[in-house]
């Protein structure tokens, strides 16, 4: 482990990885000591495309030889930004039209929340439990898992938790409530997948009440789930879209995307209700931006189903529970937490990088990159198959 790292990063664990990587590109990851690793976990679904994509890499020089910032986000018209926006809206619902821009996915998340409370003027909001939407204090308060929270109370008032999936809890969504924030597949929480029928459910109690529809998208946008938006395939249009992750092609980049009338009460009683330095950043814009037109031109969200196809026909092992999610946001339940923190060791040290999630000991998160090369993601399943094997005797 570099020393600079021991002794002055601060750390978010007791025992972090301390990889030290010279460089990256596709689905690889190079250490300093000249390790390989096929990397599985893209960042945390960042990498979508793999990393250093020449695409993105030639919009960011191009980006870099013009400008870097300039001026707080929304004021000066900066062209990387305002294409961005342009090319979401062509993609996006016609709801969907007016993209605020930030750096992370808990900033777009903050940024909604703001919007829903300003637009309705109401103060409750709903959220669900084992639910992740990030760390800073407002995100944290919809998060819905106590071990998180519980450090950092007070924290913000009125948020009720619902069990994610249940269409009978629904009823507790009314008039009172500004917004209900949902992810449409749970990352953190477990890789958990609701049924079509609760997210219809939800979207028709939101227009019912008045209620605005928050979905975070910020791990399942930009095709990783098999649709370049989850939502999609549920059938619903949310009132406010999050994002980020991957949408920056592996630079800093997050966005509250809604409608024009929601998004203007940002404007007034007061003004400025809502500003960021260094959200939209010029340079992530560009990179988003030429990320976004690699994802549409080469098919990438189809090629997330496949993936899904190959992953679950290949990983068939009694030491697997089950293999949750979809697409390319997969998780792999094992039957206990020492299991899998070997499994995970074993394919590391033959050069497989994996993840546990954050509120899981048992689920390992498998999220490669959408350009994968199959010959490349079998190699890492035969890696994690032997992995397995090497637990399958411990087992009665």
């Amino acid at each position: 482990m570099d020393s600079r790292f021991a002794t002055h990063v601060a750390w978010t664990s007791d025992q972090p990885l301390g990889l030290s990587v010279d460089w990256a590109e596709g689905p690889f990851i190079y250490l300093e000591d000249g390790t390989r690793i096929i990397d599985l976990i893209s960042g945390i679904a960042v990498s979508s495309l793999g990393h250093r994509h020449p695409r993105v890499v030639d919009a960011v020089r191009r980006q870099l030889d013009r400008h870097l910032h300039v001026m707080v986000y929304g004021e000066f018209a900066i062209e990387s930004q305002s294409a961005l926006a342009h090319r979401l809206s062509t993609v996006l619902p016609a709801s969907l039209s007016r993209v605020y821009f930030t750096m992370t996915g808990t900033e777009a998340n903050e940024g909604a929340l703001k919007l829903a409370k300003k637009y309705t003027g109401r103060r409750r909001l709903v959220a669900f439990d084992r639910s992740y939407h990030g760390d800073t204090h407002g995100s944290l308060s919809v998060t819905g898992r106590a071990v998180y929270r519980d450090p950092f109370v007070p924290l913000l008032p009125d948020v009720a938790f619902l069990p994610f999936g249940e269409i009978d809890a629904l009823s507790a969504i009314d008039d009172t409530v500004a917004c209900v924030i949902a992810e449409p597949i749970q990352g953190e929480g477990g890789v958990r997948v609701p049924s079509v029928e609760w997210m219809v459910a939800l979207r028709d109690r939101c227009s019912e009440t008045g209620a605005l529809l928050v979905l975070d998208e910020v791990q399942t946008g930009f095709g990783r789930t098999g649709t370049l938006f989850a939502f999609e395939a549920f059938g619903i249009v949310p009132d406010i879209l999050t994002v980020a992750k991957a949408f920056g092609g592996g630079m800093p980049l997050g966005a509250f995307i809604a409608g024009d009338d929601v998004m203007d009460a940002l404007r007034r009683d007061p003004p400025l209700s809502h500003v960021t330095t260094f959200g939209g950043h010029p340079v992530s814009c560009a990179a988003a931006l030429a990320s976004l037109e690699v994802l549409l031109e080469e098919s990438l969200p189809a090629r997330a189903v496949l993936i899904e196809r190959r992953v679950r026909k290949a990983l068939d092992h009694p030491e697997i529970v089950e293999i949750r999610g979809k697409g390319a946001m997969l998780g792999m339940l094992l039957h206990d937490a020492d299991v899998t923190g070997r499994v995970v060791r074993h394919c590391l040290d033959e050069g497989v990088l994996l993840g546990w999630t954050l509120h899981g000991d048992s689920l390992v998160r498998i999220a490669p990159p959408l350009n994968i090369p199959e010959a490349v993601l079998d190699e890492a399943l035969a890696v994690m198959l032997r992995a397995l094997d090497r637990e399958s005797p411990a087992r009665p």
